[in-house]
């Protein structure tokens, strides 16, 4: 804590909160954004969501009994005040560091996180369930789930409602309803909400307590109830949220605390059976207007200027792989009308924002719906569009069963652009693309790529066009490329074929993805050792380039494959053909160099390649291990 704040230095625990006047909770909240801003400036991260939450952060803190009660944030980056008040707030500037807070809900950091999330849309689902335990227990404590900036879109959340409100199971729901989610939202849902608000006001001190005491009170007359059912009514004109079971109360001012305190109190007293919920609108960034102003509130942000906003930039002049991706996509759109592109609620992210200012009509951003995505593809790709899914690995996990059942069974040339491949920094192990090499290249009749380079990457794409009889797949790094020339987007890859980088002897290295770079610096330092080796950039996990591995195999005494994704792979293939070919009976040695069996915490993606052994260091070690094993195992014969 580096300021002197009236209230906020002597507020440790939730504990310490309800010690201070009602009246003086505003006091609080204006500190606690102010910490907060302070904080992010230095370390970066989800600013503009957790600004949007600080008086209800404030609010339920103050009337729940946490942690017995069990408050779940939805989408987790909505926390950042939650953890200042919670015991982290001396740990605070190093959210989302090497060794620091998460930038997430997590389990394992306080009990105060009942559920990790990071991923959106599961807070209703994961309430509901300790919800139906605590009433198996005999337990009263309170349930309450926060599901904002945007997760209400996700069908997870709608799957979660239908069956909660067909319960008898007391929650708590509060829809942060913030106009935003990493984007402008879209769809109906977005629409729909805006139709609550449209002409409508927000209810006043007076409505507020008249509402709550007639919803909550069991001992309301016939005509209090009759009332409350025509204010309900006259505000809100009946919901959709009313309709699946929930009872429902809003919209209410997410800022005013004069209305968030008396509600959230009725809501916990309560005795009503089944879940509320409960609609407040915020501002996502409110209180700082740089946020307040930009086009996406700040929703995640880089080191800044606390005075000026000014975020502090990469000085890197060469092109993020998003960027790439998406140009040379606008290229190829330019000659085929059936190039259509699609994002799951992250055009900025995935660069198809740039995709959209050429081709406003032919990019569906579909909202945090991945599993709809999916489907959505396979079904332009059964009119011969050529639908490219831009979806980062780790969100791609959630259309699964999409992708086997929709796409891969039915061999539907939908192309996956697959972002933030590997280890992804500060974000940690929920955001790490670790898993897709394994979960796509085992389907039949897939297609699995991974780009060295950004230059490979346009190859890639190029190579993707004209795939039109099968699914296919590119994955990618977050971040910028080497400063590779760029090809045109008449450069095509020839399927299954991979290229030889370097030839040596003994040993060959089999890269698949962007740790070529290191392998190469582990080359160069073996090289000043009298050691020569191969590399070969694989390009494909499937199909493999079956020649050429059997080529090294043949003429080499180990071979070493090297991917930045977990087991079941790339090297999980490649030792799959040599024994079925029965190359390993020669004394041939094989190694495997991939992400270790464990998640990852978050720090700078060099510190995590370190921890996973997948260094330039790392690699170099591999190689004399093997080279010495073949050493010692030629003396003992």
């Amino acid at each position: 804590m580096k300021k002197n704040y009236e209230f906020l230095n002597n507020i440790n625990f939730p504990s310490d909160l309800k010690k201070i006047p009602e009246s003086k909770l505003q006091n609080v909240a204006n500190e606690l954004r102010e910490e907060m801003i302070d904080v992010v400036s230095v370390t970066g991260g989800h600013l503009g969501a957790s600004l949007g939450v600080v008086e209800l952060t404030v609010a339920l803190h103050y009337i729940f009994n946490t942690p017995n009660d069990k408050l779940i944030w939805d989408v987790g980056h909505q926390c950042y005040p939650h953890k200042i008040l919670t015991g982290r707030k001396d740990k605070i500037r190093t959210l989302r560091q090497g060794g620091g807070l998460s930038g997430f809900t997590k389990r394992l950091e306080s009990e105060y996180d009942p559920f990790g999330a990071a991923h959106s849309s599961t807070s209703i689902s994961s309430a509901l369930g300790i919800a139906e335990a605590n009433k198996l227990s005999n337990k009263s404590d309170n349930v309450v789930a926060v599901i904002g900036d945007g997760a209400i879109s996700a069908g997870m959340a709608y799957e979660a409602m239908n069956n909660a409100g067909a319960s008898k199971t007391k929650m708590i729901v509060i829809l942060n309803d913030n106009d935003m989610s990493i984007a402008r939202p879209v769809g109906a849902m977005g629409t729909y909400l805006a139709k609550i608000f449209s002409g409508k006001i927000y209810f006043s001190l007076r409505e507020t307590i008249k509402l709550i005491t007639s919803a909550f009170s069991k001992r309301f007359s016939a005509k209090a109830g009759k009332a409350e059912d025509l204010l309900r009514s006259a505000v809100t004109g009946g919901t959709l949220f009313s309709s699946l079971g929930f009872y429902y109360i809003g919209p209410i001012d997410g800022h005013d605390l004069n209305s968030l305190i008396p509600i959230l109190k009725n809501a916990r007293d309560s005795k009503h059976e089944g879940p509320i919920l409960i609609h407040i609108k915020t501002k996502k960034g409110k209180g700082y207007s740089f946020a307040e102003e930009a086009k996406d509130n700040y929703h995640g942000v880089s080191k800044f200027n606390v005075q000026t906003g000014e975020q502090v930039k990469s000085s890197s002049k060469l092109p993020s792989y998003n960027k790439v991706f998406a140009k040379t996509l606008i290229e190829h759109a330019k000659k085929d009308s059936k190039i259509v592109a699609i994002t799951a609620a992250m055009p900025d992210g995935t660069g198809l924002d740039i995709f959209r200012k050429e081709f406003p009509d032919r990019i569906f951003d579909v909202g945090i719906a991945e599993q709809h995505a999916v489907t959505f593809a396979a079904g332009l790709a059964t009119e011969n569009y050529k639908p490219y899914a831009a979806i980062y690995s780790t969100f791609l996990q959630r259309a699964y069963d999409q992708v086997v059942h929709d796409v891969a069974i039915q061999s539907l040339p939908v192309r996956f652009a697959i972002d933030r491949a590997g280890l992804v920094g500060a974000d940690g192990p929920t955001h790490a693309g670790s898993f897709d090499i394994t979960y796509l290249s085992t389907l039949p009749n897939f297609i699995v790529m991974a780009a060295s380079d950004e230059a490979e990457l346009v190859r890639m794409i190029n190579t993707s066009t004209e795939i039109n009889d099968k699914p296919c797949a590119f994955r990618y790094p977050r971040g910028t490329g080497l400063g590779s020339d760029l090809p045109s987007i008449n450069e095509k890859i020839e399927i299954g074929k991979s290229r030889i980088i370097l030839e040596g002897k003994k040993l060959a290295i089999l890269n698949f993805g962007t740790r070529l770079n290191e392998i190469l610096k582990a080359a160069g330092n073996l090289k000043k050792k009298g050691i020569n080796i191969t590399i070969v950039d694989a390009r494909f996990a499937k199909p493999l380039d079956e020649n050429l591995i059997w080529q090294l195999a043949t003429t080499h005494e180990a071979i070493i494959a090297i991917e930045e994704g977990s087991i079941g792979g790339f090297g999980s293939h490649v030792v799959d053909f040599l024994t079925k070919k029965g190359l390993m009976d020669n004394n041939l040695k094989f190694r495997s160099m991939k992400l270790p069996d464990i998640f990852i915490d978050q720090d700078t993606p060099n510190n995590m390649y370190k921890t996973a052994n997948l260094d330039s260091s790392s690699i170099e070690d591999k190689v004399l291990d093997v080279l010495n094993s073949n050493i010692v195992l030629q003396k003992q014969k």
